[in-house]
């Protein structure tokens, strides 16, 4: 395949490089604005704008737009939002982004930094000027691009400029996979709140003797452990029996639950396989051995040791083995961690029994996507021994997703009983029977009136900053 490029002059691998350069933003305007025209679609016909659900139409057409393209449903939104967005407020925009002539981050620029916009015929205007400059703005960085937009949004309307008060929008604290059973920590919080953050890490570090063998850095960092815990104190390492921050200051710690899935002889530090902590990655044999002498240990039962049981909730040791078998919801795309997902039953009880071959994980949303939009006109499931998923959705695209804790061990996924259904399974009403969704939790606003809430907002805020200090500065 690539013997193609072997033989070729350094002119024509530039012009490779352009050309793909080229296809690549035609693809991606491709996947845009056809989540855009499906979302279209689905919401003339079914009024998004007079929905008050918790799950809308919006969230239905997510959640298939995430099965097919195999990623989150927050994703799969925003995308939907951004071709949408493309067909309704800037088709010529998008007809030059269509014909290849405009990067995806120029597009998700415009969106963000337009967004407070209402007039159409303002918007008119706009999309006619950003037709005929963004193509000359890939080259720029990103921050130029911003300042470029926000000189446009200016000088047609002022209220809709978007401040940099954006950054205090953006707070967040992320928590990443790192190296050897360690993970990293980023994030964006206010000024104080960092400060203040730096001050205790500093002060529980300094609440261990001098003969601690580790360094202030590694002490630091050990103090954001001991702070999650709820302790004041550190434990420290010096080892010595008269240590002065020895057991009569030992630390006072609440209940902080975090999960580690290991071997029988990982966990005895017989074996040399590494335990997996969820969201996290993989811990050293080491540590988890260590781990094992202070903490709370729950076996999980073999595949094979598995009944049906005849209560709706499934037993403790049931639970466990489906959490550890899927660890994420098992919808296609979605990766909510086990711990916030809830146990669904495939085939309804009590028709279908509570088994390992008939549960799995579904996050809240996409659980009540399953109980409200399924049918034969909705989203169709079927399950296997070994705990693989197979759907069906609205469209008739087919989708199957396998139980993610077998990627680390494998016998999770050792299929338990093929269940024999006994009874009429209950036919799941039309998803657009009315009458069904009286059972559909609801929220104070529709969608449409939430977005609008939102813009006028921000606008107000924006003319009250115009009224008190107008132009020229």
């Amino acid at each position: 395949m690539f013997d193609k490029l072997a033989g070729v002059g350094e002119a024509e691998l530039l012009a490779a490089m352009s050309d793909a350069q080229r296809g690549e933003r035609r693809a991606v305007a491709r996947r845009l604005i056809a989540a855009g025209r499906l979302c279209q679609r689905r919401i003339a016909v079914s009024g998004e704008d007079e929905q008050q659900w918790c799950i809308d139409n919006w969230e239905a057409v997510a959640a298939e737009v995430g099965a097919e393209l195999g990623i989150s449903r927050g994703r799969a939104s925003a995308q939907m939002e951004y071709g949408k967005n493309l067909l309704e407020r800037f088709p010529k925009l998008a007809q030059v982004f269509w014909d290849g002539d405009v990067d995806y981050r120029i597009i998700t620029a415009i969106d963000f930094r337009t967004g407070l916009i209402t007039d159409p015929e303002i918007l008119q205007v706009l999309d006619a000027e950003l037709a005929g400059r963004a193509p000359h703005w890939n080259r720029l960085s990103r921050d130029r691009i911003a300042e470029l937009v926000d000189w446009m949004v200016l000088d047609v309307d002022p209220e809709a400029l978007r401040i940099s008060r954006h950054r205090d929008a953006d707070r967040h604290v992320d928590v990443h996979p790192g190296n050897g059973g360690t993970a990293e920590i980023s994030g964006n919080i206010r000024g104080l709140d960092g400060a203040a953050f730096d001050r205790r890490l500093d002060e529980l570090a300094a609440t261990v003797c001098r003969d601690d063998p580790r360094t202030k850095r590694q002490r630091r960092a050990d103090a954001v452990g001991a702070l999650s815990r709820g302790q004041t104190v550190m434990e420290c390492l010096c080892g010595s029996a008269d240590c002065p921050a020895g057991p009569e200051v030992a630390p006072k710690t609440v209940d902080s639950v975090v999960y580690v899935i290991a071997e029988q002889a990982t966990v005895r530090g017989e074996g040399p396989r590494p335990g997996y902590q969820p969201g996290i990655g993989a811990v050293t044999a080491e540590v988890v051995s260590a781990l094992a002498r202070t903490a709370r240990i729950k076996t999980v039962p073999q595949a094979s040791d598995l009944r049906a049981e005849p209560q709706y909730r499934p037993s403790a040791p049931m639970t466990r083995f489906l959490r550890c078998r899927d660890l994420t919801c098992r919808w296609p795309g979605c990766s909510v961690p086990a711990e916030r997902c809830d146990i669904d039953h495939t085939v309804p009880h009590p028709v279908g029994p509570t088994h390992p071959s008939n549960c799995k994980l579904y996050c809240r949303t996409h659980h009540l996507i399953k109980t409200f939009f399924s049918g034969p006109d909705g989203w169709r499931e079927r399950q296997l021994p070994d705990g693989t998923m197979i759907f069906v959705s609205p469209s008739g695209r087919r989708y199957t997703t396998k139980p993610q804790g077998s990627l680390f061990f494998p016998q999770l996924a050792t299929p338990t009983e093929t269940l024999t259904i006994s009874g009429a399974i209950p036919e799941a009403p039309q998803s657009g029977d009315p009458t069904r969704r009286l059972a559909m939790p609801t929220r104070q606003r529709t969608r449409a009136q939430d977005r609008a809430y939102r813009i006028n907002w921000e606008r107000g805020v924006n003319k009250r900053r115009w009224d008190a200090d107008p132009p020229p500065f």
